[in-house]
């Protein structure tokens, strides 16, 4: 961000094209980890039954990024979705990521090595976008919620009007930080609502991007929004293509979906794009691709 043209530091983020990846947390989803609690009974009966066989199969179809939180923000990454959850069984404040099954890491500690990160790159800006929130009580909300504000303190943008890059710099504020929860939004000023994700749920790209095509036609979102360019399998794909993952779904599709990505443009205007997040975000010129878009702002 402290990169762009000057004459983009006064434009509000919701106008301005940036990068994010889908299911961030899942490069450390834990093979050991029972499946979430959220997931169909058919899958825990077969994991029961066939474990060797169901928990792999599972793994290479939940794991959407191979890159480490750091990694992805070194990448140019700035739109984190961060999927909470508390572990049935788990300590009284275990709090996890989730995506079919739980992560490796806590959420506490992923906090902290972001904002470690955000110290040493004091012009950068992150949207972190707190979902899910599995098996979380309002004790727990409480708990997360005193953790985000002690963790990041200052940093933290309260809700508002949404600023621009000068304005955050000035205030010393580097977090934009959506929570999922109302009632918490409600009592904490330095929530800001859930951001909307398009998400398209298709298995053909040519069909996502149909879809988003659809979403852009009834104009976007008056605030930040994200249009996700991520595939998503269903039974009847996996079953036809059992060698096949994620990744390599997302491989194939991605030349076609970065496509897309390229012929977009951010702004105010009803078809405009803002945030664009995806899968594995290391595999191909999409961050570059989404950054490079904030040009066409210049032009206009």
């Amino acid at each position: 961000m402290s990169a762009l043209n000057s004459q983009l530091w006064d434009v509000p983020l919701h106008q301005l094209s940036i990068p994010g990846s889908h299911d961030t947390m899942t490069y450390c989803l834990n093979k050991k980890s029972p499946i979430s609690s959220k997931e169909p009974r058919l899958l825990h009966l077969l994991c029961k039954v066939l474990p060797c066989v169901t928990l792999p199969m599972v793994l290479k179809w939940s794991t959407t990024q191979v890159l480490s939180v750091t990694e992805q923000l070194d990448a140019g990454v700035r739109y984190l979705d961060l999927r909470i959850a508390h572990v049935e069984d788990g300590s009284e404040r275990n709090l996890h990521f989730v995506h079919m099954v739980y992560t490796t890491a806590l959420v506490e500690d992923t906090l902290t090595e972001i904002s470690e990160w955000l110290q040493s790159h004091p012009r950068e800006v992150v949207i972190l976008a707190c979902r899910n929130f599995e098996g979380m009580t309002e004790d727990l909300h409480e708990y997360l919620v005193g953790c985000i504000k002690n963790i990041f303190g200052d940093m933290l943008c309260p809700r508002g009007e949404v600023p621009t890059l000068r304005q955050l710099w000035s205030r010393g504020q580097q977090v934009i930080l959506s929570y999922e929860d109302e009632a918490s939004v409600s009592r904490h000023t330095e929530l800001w609502p859930g951001i909307p994700y398009w998400w398209g749920n298709k298995v053909k790209p040519q069909d996502l991007v149909n879809y988003l095509e659809l979403m852009k036609s009834h104009g976007r979102p008056g605030g930040l929004f994200v249009a996700g360019i991520n595939l998503t399998e269903n039974l009847e794909f996996i079953l036809v293509h059992p060698a096949w993952s994620l990744e390599k779904l997302t491989l194939s599709g991605l030349p076609y979906l970065c496509a897309w990505v390229r012929a977009q443009c951010p702004g105010s205007a009803a078809g405009c794009t803002n945030i664009i997040a995806g899968d594995f975000i290391g595999a191909s010129g999409f961050v570059s691709d989404v950054i490079g878009l904030n040009q066409k702002l210049l032009r206009g």
